[in-house]
C-alpha cells in the first residue's frame, strides 16, 4: 500500500510538471512578432494618436482591472501593411479611412469600423517663425527646407490633396514615414518648416510655432477604429473601442486637439 501510494504521488508530480511545461509562464508572441503579455490587448494605432491613446489606455486599465493594453504606434500605412502581411493585433486605429479600407478589404475586420475623431494639417516652424512662413504657398519658396509625410501615410495623402486643390506643389527635402518623424525634423533644427497635424503641433508647444492655413479644411482626415477578426482577446478589445468612442474617450481626444469625426 505504501509503495503504491509513493508511485501514485510520483505519477501526479510528473503529470503536473508536464502541464506546467505545456502552458509555460512567459509572454507569448504573435506571428507578426508583436509581444502579447498575459491579460493585455494589442492596439495598432496611428502615430498621431500616441499622447491621447496613452491616456485612454490608462483609463482602460483602471476601468478593467486585470486587463492591460500594449500599443504599437506608427504610420497608418505601415501598420496596415503589417496586418495584411500576417501581424496579429486586437484593435486597429487609423489616421484615415483609406488605410482602414485596406485592412477591411483584406477581410481582417470583425465588424464595421467606427469613426471617432478628425484631424487637420498645420504648418510648424522653429519658434518665432524666423523664416516668416505665413501661408501654404510660402512652403514652395526657394531656399526653404520643408519636410512632409510620405504619400501612403495619411498626413502625406492629405498634403497631396492640398497641393492638388491649390496648385501649389512642394519640393520637400525629406518625406518621412510618420508624422512624428516629420515633427522631429523641425524640433531638432533639421528643417525650416513642416506639415503636421494640429494635435502634433499642440504636443510640441514651446518647441515650434504653428501657422494655420484655410486650405487645410479641404483635406481633413477622419480616424476610424475597429476590432480585428483574429483578435486574440476580442472582448476586452471591444471594450477598448467602446471607451475610445464614448463621451469619456472623446473628451480626452478633444483635450489633445482632435475634432469630432
Amino acid at each position: 500500500m505504501r509503495a503504491t501510494g509513493v508511485l501514485a504521488a510520483a505519477v501526479t508530480t510528473v503529470l503536473a510538471a508536464g502541464l506546467v511545461a505545456c502552458h509555460g509562464g512567459s509572454p507569448s508572441s504573435s506571428p507578426g512578432g508583436t509581444p502579447q503579455s498575459t491579460g493585455s490587448i494589442v492596439v495598432f494605432a496611428a502615430a498621431s494618436l500616441k499622447s491621447a491613446f496613452t491616456e485612454i489606455g490608462g483609463r482602460f486599465k483602471t476601468d478593467n482591472p486585470g486587463s492591460g493594453v500594449e500599443f504599437e504606434f506608427a504610420g497608418s500605412s505601415a501598420l496596415a501593411t503589417q496586418l495584411t502581411q500576417g501581424a496579429t493585433a486586437d484593435v486597429f486605429a487609423s489616421a484615415d479611412t483609406a488605410q482602414m479600407a485596406t485592412v477591411a478589404n483584406a477581410g481582417l475586420l470583425a465588424g464595421n469600423p467606427a469613426n471617432f475623431a478628425s484631424n487637420t494639417l498645420v504648418i510648424v516652424t522653429a519658434p518665432g517663425n524666423p523664416r516668416h512662413v505665413g501661408a501654404f504657398a510660402d512652403l514652395a519658396k526657394p531656399g526653404l527646407s520643408v519636410v512632409v509625410c510620405q504619400q501612403p501615410v495619411p498626413c502625406g495623402a492629405a498634403t497631396h490633396r492640398i497641393e492638388d486643390s491649390t496648385g501649389v506643389h512642394l519640393n520637400p527635402v525629406s518625406e518621412e514615414p510618420s508624422v512624428t518623424d516629420v515633427l522631429n525634423k523641425v524640433t531638432s533644427g533639421q528643417a525650416d518648416a513642416a506639415l503636421v497635424y494640429r494635435t502634433d503641433a499642440m504636443s510640441a508647444a514651446g518647441k515650434v510655432s504653428t501657422v494655420s492655413f484655410p486650405q487645410a479644411s479641404t483635406a481633413v482626415n477622419v480616424y476610424p477604429i475597429a476590432v480585428l477578426k483574429k483578435a486574440p482577446r476580442p472582448e476586452p478589445a471591444q471594450k477598448f473601442v467602446d471607451l475610445v468612442t464614448s463621451d469619456a474617450g472623446r473628451q480626452i481626444l478633444v483635450r489633445f486637439g482632435f475634432a469630432q469625426p
